[in-house]
């Protein structure tokens, strides 16, 4: 008989003699198990109800909203609900418009009364537009998660409203999913395993996890499954998405969102080809196999398709569940230092990759007594998105946090505009946007708390005209450093939401160690190129350059054996 599922993959794979390569090996395993299942496919046929569709743009008017384009096919049903999906957006696009319009043009001398009507006008715009996202679902609902966190770029009323989108990501059923399988992969369910649970375990705006056994091993894994309807709307909402925020262009030009539909455009496919979230998986993992000093688990994966992916199961607590840290004794200043330690080797390690989503739902911590240093794992689930820094990009950057941290204003002005093309007049707020402090405490210093005051001042100045200049500076910044300043943002919403007893200045030193290291690495990179390192003028250099890394490596050692005598003292609980 004819092996199928992965008794198949097991047959077709080559003899591995040494363990000289797992990176090969892994990405040969992962080829393999891609092949076998494309040959299924092929052998088997594609099942299910595809139609073969050809698209066809009509152009759709609604009133103030402009001309949309639609996707249609040859199916009445299908294309009677992308009329019904373009419309709701097009409708509400036009009445939002107008209350802004009418809002804006009311007179009143009241300020008060002013301001009174704005928020109303904010909050009725808003709970239409969540209506709107909830019905037409898929990736409108990503985008709603997307905006309900740009708490520094839209009015409250916009991004609490949202909030409710974070908890009510959709749901596929069993059916749809089996009927995706059988269809990508030429097998049923129940080939592939031996149990796969029909609730799943989790749902996302793109996907969902369920649970399930290997057939040939046994193994438990967690198998994420796209939502079958994303593949037939994608292109029609990401379409509705550009031209919504187009529109709003041309009616509001001074609120340009425009970079955001460019990014959903460029993210979105990558985020959606879940055998790129394999290899990306997989290089992340090969990459920090060697770094010790980071309590990094990320599941091994099995094989996985364009729309199917197959991962050890390994499971965990939110990095937010106190509770289940301080029960189970795992520090939380620890947990922050490895978060800190791990991030910034994704965005300063030579050749590391960087994983462009770390929030709270893809991170989770678990206790391991038998690591050396930490005693718990940090688990990282989906690596979708991830970018590559450009090597210049990456040490200008590190200058320009060394330059923060050492509250250098004429350094920090020099390397806002290597990095971002940040000119004299957009600096002040271009800082702010990077450290989240008010610019006034960056010209003292970083490493300290935020105060309730400091963060009262920075949403008042955005209140009062900031807004717009922030809209503007975000546009023109290179896509790259929009992605690391989001990864920042991420990662510093996660440090502030376990309540260190150190605040930020233990993740500020460890921060400054990266940036000296990628400094002095490229200063000796430099120095390598003048010839030998002994001549007087490279050694001068040379002795300045390992000065000035060490002077930032001796602080942070002697900061984390002080932090280390106070835990053995007694006095961890103390500040």
């Amino acid at each position: 008989m004819r092996p199928t599922g992965f008794a198949a993959l097991r047959s077709q794979a080559a003899p591995w003699t040494c363990g000289r390569c797992l990176r090969h090996r892994r990405g040969a395993s992962f080829e393999a198990a891609q092949n076998t299942i494309r040959s299924n496919r092929r052998q088997y046929g594609n099942y299910g109800n595809n139609g073969g569709r050809s698209a066809v743009l009509l152009a759709a008017t609604g009133g103030a909203a402009g001309a949309g384009a639609l996707a249609f096919t040859d199916d009445v049903k299908h294309g009677y609900a992308a009329v019904r999906r373009s419309g709701r957006v097009l409708s509400t696009l036009a009445l939002c418009i107008n209350d802004y319009r009418v809002t804006l043009n009311h007179k009143t001398e009241d300020e008060e009364e002013r301001t009174s009507l704005l928020k109303a006008c904010h909050k009725r715009c808003a709970e239409r537009t969540l209506e709107v996202l909830e019905k037409n679902g898929s990736i409108f609902i990503k985008l709603g998660q997307h905006l309900s966190s740009m708490n520094y770029l839209l009015p409250e009323e916009w991004t609490t409203t949202f909030i409710p989108l974070q908890d009510r990501c959709p749901v596929s059923s069993y059916e749809s999913i089996e009927n995706m399988f059988l269809k990508d992969t030429g097998n049923p369910i129940t080939t592939l395993f031996d149990e796969f649970e029909r609730e799943p375990l989790g749902s996302a705006s793109l996907a969902q996890v369920h649970r399930a056994r290997l057939k040939d091993t046994g193994q438990e894994v967690a198998v994420k499954v796209q939502h079958p309807a994303l593949e037939e709307w994608a292109r029609l909402d990401l379409a509705l998405t550009r031209m919504t925020f187009s529109v709003l262009k041309r009616f509001f030009p001074e609120y340009d969102l425009e970079w955001l539909s460019n990014e959903m455009e460029y993210s979105l496919p990558q985020e959606l080809d879940f055998a790129l979230e394999g290899r990306n998986a997989l290089r992340a993992k090969e990459y920090f196999k060697n770094i010790d000093e980071t309590p990094l688990v990320i599941p091994d994966v099995k094989w996985g398709l364009k729309r199917i992916l197959v991962m050890e199961y390994i499971s965990g607590h939110r990095p937010d569940d106190l509770e289940y840290l301080d029960s189970n004794g795992i520090d939380r200043d620890e947990v922050s230092a490895a978060l800190s330690r791990i991030f910034n080797e994704m965005i300063f390690g030579d050749g590391a990759p960087l994983h462009c989503d770390p929030h709270g739902g893809n991170i989770a911590i678990r206790k391991n007594t038998a690591r050396r240093r930490q005693n718990f794992d940090i688990i990282l689930y989906d690596h979708g998105l991830y970018r590559d820094i450009p090597k210049q990009l990456r040490r200008d950057y590190a200058k320009l946090w060394l330059a923060v941290i050492d509250a250098d204003e004429s350094a920090m002005r020099k390397y806002a505009y290597e990095v971002a093309g940040i000119t004299e007049d957009q600096f002040p707020l271009f800082a702010s946007a990077i450290t989240g402090r008010d610019y006034r405490v960056l010209t003292k210093s970083v490493v300290s708390a935020r105060s309730d005051q400091e963060k009262e001042d920075i949403s008042g100045a955005l209140g009062e005209g900031m807004l717009q200049q922030l809209v503007v500076l975000l546009g023109r910044v290179p896509r790259i450093m929009l992605l690391i300043l989001k990864t920042n943002d991420l990662t510093r919403s996660l440090d502030e939401n376990l309540h260190t007893r150190q605040g930020p200045v233990r993740t500020f030193m460890i921060l400054a160690r990266y940036c000296s290291r990628t400094v002095f690495q490229e200063q000796m990179e430099i120095l390598s190129q003048r010839g030998s390192i002994f001549w007087p003028s490279n050694l001068f250099q040379l002795v300045s350059a390992w000065g000035s890394y060490m002077r930032v490596e001796v602080k942070l050692s002697l900061y984390e054996y002080y932090i280390s005598f106070k835990r053995v003292v007694g006095l961890s609980a103390t500040n």
